[in-house]
């Protein structure tokens, strides 16, 4: 390789990439770490707030090791995969109790820390160490393939490794400790703006002069990837089970499971489960409100609350805790839980 692609995209990135991300211009691992956590399937626009907010109360990997994981699932909610909430507050304590509190500076030793995949390393060495390594996010598959015209299919594993070695290969190799965090960003910038899915902008493109998607007039048929997951459904009623004081009885959910680690009302797969647990002396206090949608990125979640509302705060026979409306702000609540319980959702 002539080293064209990679010449390109370090010069359009600095004339025309993006500059004024919150997370950009430095070369703190802590802060690209977090922004790339958060980035995982999750729009920038949406990261901006979290970060922001994540910064403010973690401005360092020591107060992220030393939180509590209700706090860091606290500010995390409403951003979705939870187990990246969770796996964060793991990598920060073992960055403070194995490498006192500073990161690796090696693709390889960052993989070994929890959360840490082999794109996110290389992106962490990349952008602040000017390691000689690949990232392979969903932007740069999409970039890579249709430059390189790859029509492997990447659902299949041998395909997508073959996709890592064409990746090495077309790294910089001169100026690497400028030229690799330039690059790394630069192919971020160039499939989150110009080479989207839909209707890339190839004429705006550094590359379109030799890639071979955009010579063949087909650049939307890159990348392959026949296996697609299928979205499913799945109903849940939920007990909301509400004091005359204000309380609400809440329950930490399970790991795994849906919204592991988070406070909610304890959750059934059907009514008849739910109004065993209430029993006779309280079905006919039950109050079936409006179920809603809750969409996650694989899954329908059909949400049924149900509520009970009681004179006194008496133990519930199921797990959980009752909590007061100021205790509820300090508490780590799925999204459309918090909706619900601060009157958000017409229910």
């Amino acid at each position: 390789m002539d080293g064209f692609l990679a010449s390109q995209v370090v010069n359009w990135q600095a004339h025309f990439g993006r500059h004024d991300l919150p997370w950009q211009n430095t070369r703190d691992p802590y802060r690209v770490w977090l922004s790339e956590i958060m980035l995982q399937q999750t729009q920038v626009a949406t990261v901006h707030a979290y970060f922001a907010r994540f910064l403010a109360r973690f401005p360092e990997v020591r107060a992220l090791a030393q939180a509590p994981l209700d706090d860091v699932l606290q500010l995390w909610a409403g951003l979705g995969y939870y187990s990246r909430a969770r796996n964060l507050h793991r990598c920060a304590q073992e960055v403070m109790r194995l490498h006192g509190g500073v990161f690796p500076n090696t693709a390889q030793q960052l993989q070994t820390l929890p959360g840490i995949g082999r794109s996110t390393a290389a992106a962490i060495a990349a952008l602040c160490f000017g390691e000689r390594v690949a990232i392979l996010d969903g932007n740069v598959k999409r970039v890579l393939t249709r430059y390189l015209g790859f029509d492997g299919d990447l659902a299949q594993a041998a395909q997508v490794r073959q996709l890592w070695d064409l990746a090495t290969e077309l790294l910089p190799r001169r100026n690497l400790s400028h030229d690799m965090a330039r690059y790394t960003q630069g192919m971020m910038d160039l499939g989150a703006t110009l080479c989207s899915s839909k209707s890339p902008a190839c004429p705006a493109c550094p590359l379109a002069v030799r890639c071979v998607a955009c010579a063949i007039g087909s650049p939307e048929k890159f990348p392959v990837r026949t296996r697609k997951l299928k979205r499913s459904a799945q109903s849940i009623w939920m007990l909301w089970a509400l004091s005359e004081d204000g309380a609400v009885w809440l329950s930490q959910r399970p790991t795994p499971g849906v919204w592991a680690g988070l406070y909610c009302p304890p959750l059934f797969d059907k009514r008849q489960a739910l109004q065993a647990v209430v029993g006779q002396s309280g079905e006919s206090g039950l109050q079936d409100l409006p179920p809603f949608k809750h969409v996650l990125t694989h899954k329908d979640l059909y949400l049924h609350p149900v509520l009970l509302r009681l004179q006194q705060r008496p133990t519930l026979p199921i797990e959980g805790r009752w909590v007061d409306a100021a205790q509820l702000t300090r508490l780590g609540l799925p999204a459309p839980i918090k909706k619900l319980l601060q009157g958000e959702l017409q229910a």
